[in-house]
């Protein structure tokens, strides 16, 4: 055998796979010693199962050992080593032809050696084959397993974002019909605020009923405000101004009607911009919309 059919025989791998015995591991380091294409060979198999190992290491379930173990044994079980037998022969007979057998058992012996080396290759090629398949399985296995995990995950986000989605719907569609309740119950008298000379393209409008106290802010052109300010709602009773609250950036831009402070008793609304938050007292020189009940 050349040292390229050595080479392609297979044997590199088992002796890289840990699977031959010791005198098969020693005829390996032998070859590789006289050989400088074997050891080159031989040193490329091992680093690639090093790198192959580390980057897919898996730690194997229990009792895979003993599995595999089983399987090995009854392979060669199934592929055991025919016995050598020579031909019985007896010494009573003094016919010289009877020398010329005597030769044949060494002829058997050369016709069983190949079927010998034959099972022998057949049986450490099944082991390779088995270790080669349980580390495919096992990086399949691991790879399945995290593609589950992060459809599982990817899964458990959308229904997040579908439940979060639903709720904002819901408290969308509860403020529509708050709202709609209000524009419709005759209970409340609408109020209409005019811009002032400082902003003339400015309206609003105030719902407000005498009996609840209730009051509600609906903006439909308010100018825009500089940061750190905010738009405050004032009920005029008696020509004294008492705060109604501040209306929220949205309701500002004339996004949603606003449910106001309770006003027991008014005769106007006023709008100013004040502080963030709000003021004690209107500012009155930056009044931007007012309108009598």
């Amino acid at each position: 055998m050349n040292v390229q059919e050595y080479i392609e025989s297979g044997i590199l791998e088992e002796y890289a796979l840990g699977v031959l015995n010791e005198a098969e591991r020693s005829e390996v380091e032998r070859m590789a010693a006289q050989h400088p294409e074997i050891r080159q060979e031989l040193e490329e198999i091992t680093r690639g199962l090093d790198f192959y190992a580390e980057a897919h290491a898996i730690t194997p379930p229990a009792g895979m050992r003993e599995r595999v173990l089983s399987g090995w044994q009854q392979v060669i079980q199934q592929n055991p080593v025919q016995p050598l037998t020579a031909p019985v022969m007896h010494a009573s007979t003094p016919d010289p032809v009877a020398v010329a057998p005597a030769q044949a058992p060494n002829a058997g012996v050369v016709r069983q050696l190949p079927r010998e080396e034959s099972n022998s290759g057949r049986t450490r090629w099944l082991i390779a084959a088995s270790v080669a398949l349980l580390m495919l399985s096992a990086l399949g296995n691991f790879l399945l397993y995290n593609r589950l995990k992060e459809t599982e995950a990817n899964l458990e986000v959308a229904q997040n974002e579908q439940s979060r989605f639903a709720t904002t719907q819901q408290a969308a569609l509860n403020e529509r019909d708050q709202q709609l309740r209000i524009l419709r119950d005759e209970a409340f008298r609408p109020v209409e605020l005019k811009g002032t000379p400082k902003a003339p393209d400015a309206l609003a409008r105030v719902y407000y009923n005498a009996k609840t106290k209730a009051v509600y802010v609906d903006v439909r052109n308010l100018p825009a405000l500089p940061e750190g300010k905010q738009y405050q709602l004032w009920a005029l009773d008696n020509g004294k101004p008492v705060d109604a609250g501040v209306l929220a950036t949205s309701t500002a831009a004339g996004d949603s009607i606003q449910q106001m402070k309770d006003i027991a008793s008014a005769q106007a609304f006023a709008m100013t911009v004040e502080p963030a938050g709000g003021s004690a007292s209107p500012t009155l020189t930056t009044m931007t919309v007012l309108g009598n009940i």
